[in-house]
């Protein structure tokens, strides 16, 4: 059909003037509404789409990409406080890279995730102060270095906005700390180098903390300090009384006893003990004026301990003595600072994480080298293991280490390698994701079976620990889970990525395996089930509940009614993977369920509701209305089922994502993406973005209410997957359903024979997922 130009004024007050086809904006048209906002610019069908200019009475205006309505792609905010936004753009919020200047004249040039900042940038306050790192949520986090504009450093890392982690912090005068924070308080031991002293060599903890040899900001592969190298640094350990002749030490030392605490700071200026370098800095900076002349002349190291910003222990130590070896210190021989989070707490949990991670490295490493082939029966076999021996000083083999010596067993490694291919997981991600700097953290465990389980810093992945009969259970099946997800792209099967064995020595051993997280989604997942089909002890204690605790089948409370085709495409699914578990005899298997509500206030249970992403909305244009006529404003309401536009959404593999887009009735049976109005367009794939309503059922007292029943219902986004498929139906598992069959209902107890266990669950799903009339 034809264009052609017009010039139309609608009822409303409305006006239009530009090109239509038939009745509706199409191709360069200008179009002003009655409230005053203005849109000049490209459309196609009557919505806005490429380029264009809109302003608004309130004196915003943006000018660039536009599609389906949305700001999207690249453009130009300037809002009515006079901040400028240049950058990308998705679904009307800042995301991709960008630059604003504030309208304090601050600026942010960077990296943007749903209109906060996040990922690498670089931020300069007005007062010359400015941060150049990793950005998470609109906060400092990860590695970065803050320099302030009185010549202050900071490189080191960052949580939250606040020095957390490792870092060296350099002073104007030429003086150095080197030690570790805890939510921007000194914590822990360190070393401080008054101006004048000889600290290690700068090179050297460039490389630690970030720099290359340029003085240039890089990011590091490692985050530790040892702090016997700083003591053996062309450093000599001297006691205080050793020294107290030296002029003026003894009146400094003595201001030990006022213990000077590591105030809360901003990053308008340094910290305030920063300023004067600590207790002992007065001397250092001005009360030895020699120290200043020249380096060499008695300068004085000093070795601190804080706990959470108090100093409780000093030692000074001399630089003059270069033929001393350093004396052992009190305390630990080595401090290492580490971003991994204690699970077995003490050093035996960091010797464990960091000789998991050593581990993986060495052997994804070694393998993905390897030509692609088909896998071989052998390669499923008892010989199909890597074995290594990694000392502390190294071998031919492998490097060297701050942990102890251990032992590393890697289990069907081509089988692994091929299923990370099959499951679209780069090699290097995955090393950098568990490997990486920022190491790995405990989450508390949903279950009963006393496993610890670890996330990636980036929550792609979970690493459990296994019994030794799981693990021969899923040495067993690992032939037949190869062909079963090999087969079904769609499966709601855990996805196992590799499994591990190590021994520390003289320690037990341990044994690993790493699964995709389900949970791993930009959507705050608000609710979360493990679901059996059983009811037997299946409901969890009221006081016991938290904001992330795993509920059970007794204490869910929502029907979940789908997409017709979305539902056939799960139940398909469900029911081919029960197939496959009952053939292999295993049961206790859940299905794991996380659900993000649209309407989180209207939640009145025990939990607290869930938090809106108000912050986000508040900070981007998502607030600002931009109508066209009979069409909804933007945003819209509700969850919308939209024809998939691949271009138009993140179809980058996840740790749990693989499968093929789905297909909606609602959307004439095409492949669907979700739009969820003002913070995303999401692929909808089995088990990942899949829509629903949520039924919330509220029981009345029968007296009260004979048999109404009352409903509410409640958009939501449904994530899941079948967990815990490591239980065979074994010998004791027989005893046990015979024993609580003699005093619970045979089918209420979790334990019964595979084919009844996948009866019950499937029909149980098929409660929880009805069919809609």
């Amino acid at each position: 059909m034809e264009t052609r130009l017009e010039d139309r004024e609608f009822s409303n007050g409305d006006v239009y003037s530009g090109q239509l086809r038939g009745t509706l904006p199409h191709g360069k048209g200008k179009y002003a509404w009655s409230d005053g906002i203005i849109y000049e610019g490209d459309w196609e069908e009557g919505k806005i789409s490429g380029k264009g200019k809109i302003m608004w009475l309130s004196g915003a205006k943006y000018e660039g990409d536009f599609s389906g309505g949305y700001l999207h792609g690249f453009g130009t905010m300037t809002s009515p406080d006079g901040s400028v936004y240049s950058g990308s753009w998705r679904m009307n919020v800042r995301h991709g890279l960008g630059r604003k200047e504030y309208c304090n004249s601050d600026s942010y040039d960077g990296s943007w995730r749903e209109g906060l900042q996040d990922g690498s940038g670089s931020y300069t306050w007005t007062n010359g102060n400015r941060f150049i790192g990793n950005w998470k949520k609109g906060k400092m986090s990860g590695r970065g270095v803050m320099s302030w504009g009185n010549g202050d450093l900071f490189n080191g890392f960052w949580l939250n906005g606040l020095r957390h982690g490792s870092g060296v912090y350099k002073y104007a005068d030429g003086g150095f700390y080197f030690g570790t924070w805890s939510r921007g308080l000194k914590d822990g031991t360190g070393v401080y180098y008054p101006a004048g002293s000889k600290h290690p060599s700068l090179k050297k903890w460039h490389r630690h903390f970030g720099y290359n040899d340029t003085g240039n900001f890089i990011l590091s592969h490692d985050s530790s300090i040892n702090l016997e190298e700083l003591r053996n640094s062309k450093a000599v350990s001297r006691t205080l009384s050793e020294i107290t002749t030296t002029s003026g030490l003894t009146r400094n030392s003595g201001r030990m006893s006022e213990r000077f605490h590591d105030e809360n700071w901003s990053t308008s200026d340094p910290p305030r003990d920063y300023m004067g370098h600590g207790p002992l800095s007065k001397s250092a900076r001005s009360g030895d004026s020699s120290q200043n002349e020249g380096r060499g002349k008695n300068p004085i190291v000093f070795e601190r301990e804080y706990m959470q910003g108090v100093l409780i222990k000093e030692r000074i130590m001399s630089s003059i003595d270069m033929s001393r070896k350093a004396r052992p210190l009190d305390g630990p021989k080595e401090v290492t600072i580490s971003a991994c989070v204690s699970f077995l707490g003490g050093k035996w949990n960091y010797y464990l994480m960091l000789n998991l991670q050593l581990g993986i490295r060495y052997t994804v490493g070694k393998i993905t080298p390897v030509p692609r082939r088909e896998v071989r029966a052998s390669d499923f076999g008892e010989r199909a293991r890597i074995t290594m021996f990694f000392p502390r000083n190294g071998s031919q083999y492998t490097p060297s280490h701050k942990s102890i010596d251990f032992d590393w067993k890697d289990y069907c490694p081509m089988v692994f390698r091929n299923l990370r291919e099959m499951f679209k997981l780069d090699a290097a991600d995955y090393m950098m994701s568990i490997c990486g700097d920022d190491g790995l953290r405990e989450i508390s465990s949903p279950g009963k079976s006393g496993s610890i389980f670890y996330l990636s810093h980036d929550d792609r992945f979970v690493i459990k620990t296994l019994k030794r009969s799981e693990l021969k259970v899923l040495l067993r099946m690992l032939p037949r889970y190869y062909e079963h997800v090999g087969e079904h792209e769609n499966t709601l099967i855990t996805k196992f990525f590799g499994v591990h064995r190590l021994k520390l020595k003289w320690g037990k051993k341990v044994r690993f395996v790493v699964m995709g997280n389900m949970f791993c989604t930009e959507l705050k997942i608000h609710r979360r089930y493990d679901l059996k089909g059983s009811t037997q002890g299946r409901f969890t204690e009221k006081n016991k509940i938290r904001e992330k605790t795993t509920l059970k089948d007794l204490d869910l409370a929502y029907e979940f009614h789908m997409d017709k085709l979305l539902r056939e495409a799960l139940f398909k699914q469900i029911l081919l993977d029960c197939s496959f578990l009952e053939s292999l005899q295993i049961i206790d298997y859940s299905l794991l369920l996380g659900l993000h509500f649209r309407a989180p206030d209207q939640l009145n249970d025990n939990l607290e509701p869930p938090n809106e992403m108000s912050d986000q909305e508040s900070d981007s244009v998502a607030s600002v209305e931009v109508g066209l006529p009979r069409e909804p404003s933007i945003p819209p309401k509700g969850l919308l089922l939209v024809t998939h536009e691949p271009s138009s959404v993140n179809t980058a593999p996840g740790p749990h994502i693989r499968g093929s887009t789905l297909r909606a009735f609602a959307a004439g049976e095409k492949e669907v993406d979700l739009i969820l109005p003002g913070t995303a367009r999401l692929r909808v794939q089995l088990g990942v973005n899949m829509p629903a309503q949520a039924h919330h059922k509220l029981r009345q007292d029968e007296e009260e209410s004979g048999t109404v029943e009352l409903f509410e219902v409640y958009d939501v986004v449904v994530y899941m997957g079948i967990i815990d498929i490591l239980q065979a139906y074994n010998m004791k598992k027989r005893m046990e359903v015979t024993c609580k069959s003699m005093q619970y209902d045979p089918m209420s107890i979790s334990a019964i024979e595979p084919t009844l266990y996948a009866k019950r669950f499937t029909d149980f799903l098929l409660k929880v997922f009805p069919e809609t009339a």
